[in-house]
């Protein structure tokens, strides 16, 4: 945990404009009475290692979304252990002239559906759609529930397996969607699908009637996916309320105490 302010509060992703962090992490820095402002930087790929040099120079600390969460983790002079574990850096600061890089999705996830959908009880199935940094976090988050196993389909075998081979223990890779899906207790959708048009991840009519949604992208008027699920009866769920948990317990690495989650509730709505 940081015992000085940064000298810039950062999100870098590509994109990064439907971004609320902004909103609620400005309204918590200024509730606290903290003299900071959080900023969205839109950084491509083949920028991101120029960009973490100049944030490390400035004594930054920040937030990093899709499609970075993989690649900042080799930006980072050091690594928390579940950021280690997860393999991807959501959440950084700089000590002692390098970065630290952590990951509260983790933490975040598992607060978020545990307040929403809940857990599904002992032993359960989670399907993760995805393969990237967010994925590997639901994962690292699934790993500390009893008698969980995963089954990850992602747009190549070779990333889904590529992402299991972390988990071999509870997680194994899937051919489809299909297959993942079927008589899984939780859906999480770890993709972008979600975040604009109306693609849905999976057909909510392939989901069992007592299934869970859960989507970690966001949209003020939901997501066509958890529309889709609650119009089928389905306990569902999108990303809003893990993105302000994982953002809360950012800002408590960042600033050294918690905000008023109250007030980032608000400053979405």
């Amino acid at each position: 945990m940081t015992l000085k302010l940064p000298g810039r509060l950062v999100l870098l992703g590509h994109p990064v404009a439907h971004s609320l962090s902004p909103r609620f992490q400005n309204a918590a820095l200024k509730a606290a009475g903290v003299n900071l402002t959080y900023e969205a930087i839109d950084v491509a790929s083949a920028d991101l290692a120029r960009v973490a040099g100049l944030l490390r120079e400035a004594d930054a600390a920040g937030n990093v979304t899709v499609p970075h969460k993989e690649a900042f983790a080799a930006c980072c002079g050091r690594l928390s252990p579940v950021a280690q574990r997860a393999g991807a850096v959501n959440t950084f600061w700089t000590d002692d002239g390098e970065l630290v890089g952590d990951n509260t999705d983790v933490g975040g996830f598992d607060a978020a559906v545990r307040a929403t959908v809940g857990v599904p009880e002992s032993p359960c199935v989670v399907a993760v759609l995805g393969a990237g940094g967010a994925a590997s976090g639901v994962l690292a988050a699934i790993e500390r529930w009893e008698g969980a196993t995963a089954r990850v389909c992602a747009r190549t075998m070779t990333r889904a397996e590529q992402l299991v081979s972390r988990y071999p223990r509870f997680a194994r890779a899937e051919w489809s969607v299909e297959a993942a899906v079927a008589s899984a207790d939780l859906i999480v959708n770890a993709t972008p699908l979600g975040l604009e048009g109306d693609e849905l991840p999976v057909d909510p009519a392939l989901l069992g009637g007592a299934a869970r949604v859960f989507d970690l992208t966001y949209r003020r008027e939901g997501t066509p996916w958890v529309v889709a699920c609650r119009a089928r009866g389905l306990a569902a769920s999108d990303g809003l309320p893990m993105l302000i948990e994982q953002g809360a317990i950012a800002f408590e690495r960042w600033i050294g105490f918690e905000p008023d989650r109250e007030v980032m509730r608000a400053a979405c709505r």
